[in-house]
């Protein structure tokens, strides 16, 4: 019994002891809905080369990300990652670190993560940025608690172009804390009147540019409107690269920034794990969540760094805490910091450039489809089209003909039907003429 080490006596100790009658009942909390009722439809018994065909079959049905022209984007992104990355990371020093709670041995980890800090400050010209978070999501979350806690209000005023789960994260964690999130409807067209929605009631106002929809959002009337009734501007971006191209939040009058780091440095991998990127004005330093490292000498006077501020539960007192879900993407936040620092501020550049004129190559080809219209008078390398049919049926046909043609509204809009000819495209710098070309191929005879 090497892998089932435990009798039935062991686990009836273990569940009275903890005062549950079943295993069933430790799952409480987990809806019945939402919970298995039998066994999946597998075999019971296999041998292991027998379980290794089935489970490779089964990853057969996937279609990989790079296998196909692909243009789908929403939140995350395929981009090249320069092997050196992959490379470097696997390094042993960085793969055994954790928390480095003693700087004498772990000045490599500190420094990492000073530089990354480095990088999200200058990206999004704010003064400070923390060691980054879980991801875009879930930073996005505490940076309204944030603001929360800044103005002593407890009001979000929500753009209608923030990508649908950072909203449900932010609805979540204020739910929980019985705060209030009044959520504009969604913007397909970028033409929402968020400034009638501010009141002096309002916290903070939270806006993504480019939007989930690709608008390119003028944060400057949203701050000035915000910080006249005394809330703080929360910018949102969901593609780091578009930093490389577009005015920063900061210059914007932005307070927070928070966005995700996934397009440097990660691959897709099936959707995480990502990195967050958190920052903001000095001022506001003592109310950010996470840890912050800091540049100091030693007692002999050569540099070094040690963690600054630590305003998670694991290191203080849970009430004095800022947040007890804020521990930094260690490894994802430093292959973003290596793919950073390859690029350079020149190669980020042209990075954007390359993906904006990827994008308006698309976009060019795509409005030349009968019945295609694309909504979109500005974007970076996002953008959404009207589709003359049911777009969630339209990207599965494409599939089948081998192009993963984007995310349709629908899929994480599922209550709007007045969204389900909407397909919201992103064309990165891996996309070719020949992708663009079996896209608009493959449309056509779609539809």
């Amino acid at each position: 019994m090497r892998y089932l080490p435990l009798t039935d006596a062991d686990r009836a100790e273990m569940l009275g002891a903890v005062g549950v009658g079943s295993i069933d009942d430790l799952f409480a909390d987990v809806p019945a809905d939402k919970r298995l009722t039998g066994l999946p439809a597998l075999p019971l018994h296999q041998s292991e080369i027998a379980v290794e065909r089935k489970l490779a079959a089964l990853a057969a049905r996937n279609v990989p990300a790079g296998s196909v022209p692909f243009f789908v984007g929403a939140g995350a992104y395929r981009h090249h990652v320069p092997a050196t990355v992959d490379h470097l990371i696997q390094r042993s020093e960085f793969l055994t670190s954790y928390t480095p709670y003693q700087p004498e041995v772990s000045q490599g980890t500190l420094q990492v993560l000073f530089e990354f800090q480095s990088q999200v400050s200058r990206l999004t010209a704010m003064e400070v940025a923390n060691a980054s978070m879980y991801d875009g999501s879930t930073g996005a979350a505490e940076a309204v608690a944030m603001a929360h806690r800044i103005t002593r209000r407890n009001k979000a005023v929500v753009s209608g172009g923030v990508h649908p789960h950072y909203r449900g994260v932010m609805r979540t964690v204020s739910r929980m804390a019985e705060d209030r999130i009044d959520t504009l409807d969604p913007d397909p067209t970028g033409t929402e009147d968020l400034l009638a929605r501010i009141d002096g009631e309002t916290s903070c106002v939270v806006v993504q540019s480019p939007s989930f929809y690709g608008h390119l959002i003028d944060l400057k009337p949203i701050a000035e409107k915000a910080h006249a009734v005394g809330a703080l501007l929360i910018a949102v971006f969901t593609e780091v690269v578009s930093l490389g191209a577009v005015e920063p939040p900061g210059t914007q009058g932005a307070d927070i920034v928070v966005g995700e780091g996934q397009s440097l440095g990660n691959p897709l991998t099936f959707g995480g794990p990502y990195v967050g990127l958190f920052a903001t004005r000095e001022k506001f330093i003592r109310q950010m969540p996470g840890r912050l490292c800091g540049e100091t000498v030693d007692a002999d006077g050569k540099r070094g760094f040690v963690l600054t501020l630590s305003t998670r539960e694991q290191h203080i007192r849970r009430d004095k805490a800022t947040s007890n879900i804020c521990t930094n993407s260690g490894l994802c936040a430093l292959a973003f910091t290596i793919h950073m620092t390859l690029l350079g501020e020149t190669g980020l550049t042209r990075l954007a450039r390359l993906n904006h004129a990827n994008a308006v190559k698309l976009a060019d080809a795509l409005k030349a489809v009968p019945g295609v219209t694309v909504l979109n008078d500005t974007f970076f390398n996002e953008f959404t089209v009207r589709l003359p049919a049911n777009a969630a049926e339209v990207v599965e046909k494409l599939a089948r003909k081998g192009v993963l043609g984007g995310v349709p509204a629908s899929r994480l809009e599922p209550k709007r039907t007045d969204l389900d000819d909407l397909l919201v495209v992103a064309s990165t710098e891996v996309n070719t003429d020949e992708d663009r070309a079996a896209f608009v191929t493959a449309l056509k005879e779609v539809l």
